[in-house]
């Protein structure tokens, strides 16, 4: 690092002072500045920087239409919720047959069926919560209010 000096022309003790004061000013701003841009760049190697960044939708869409994890996933996890849930007392040759197609239906699905069938189930859970009541609104028919019929 190369070390630059300043040349001051510095007359008077007045002008000493205003341009120490100056020179606090600015270090006190430099100081401020470094560590603002310091917390900024370490908030971004936080977990919830990481979170916000990695696992935002489109960056996990983009992740998954190249490594397709969705699919991968729903292709091991299906056969085994069905199988748990569904088909408990089924046999053998039963939970086969669900795993099977469970599998298959399972690496069909992506990232967007997922989300799409995870919003619909949303959507019917949030609407039947949520009943707002509609007020009446005004109705015109036509008639002036200075009419005698008003």
């Amino acid at each position: 690092m190369k070390k630059t000096s300043r040349r001051y022309n510095i007359n008077n003790l007045e002008e000493l002072h205003a341009m120490v004061s100056s020179l606090k000013a600015e270090h006190e701003l430099k100081g401020d500045l470094l560590l603002n841009d310091t917390k900024s760049y370490f908030k971004q190697f936080t977990i919830g920087g990481m979170i916000k960044k990695y696992a935002s939708s489109s960056s996990l869409l983009k992740l998954d239409d190249k490594l397709n994890i969705s699919s991968g996933i729903m292709s091991m996890v299906l056969p085994f919720l069905m199988n748990t849930t569904l088909f408990r007392g089924s046999g053998f040759l039963t939970k086969t047959l669900v795993g099977l197609a469970s599998n298959k239906v399972g690496k069909t699905l992506d990232a967007e069926h997922l989300s799409a069938i995870f919003n619909a189930v949303k959507s019917w859970f949030s609407s039947s919560t949520k009943k707002t009541e509609k007020t009446p609104q005004y109705v015109d028919y036509g008639i002036p209010p200075d009419s005698e019929t008003y």
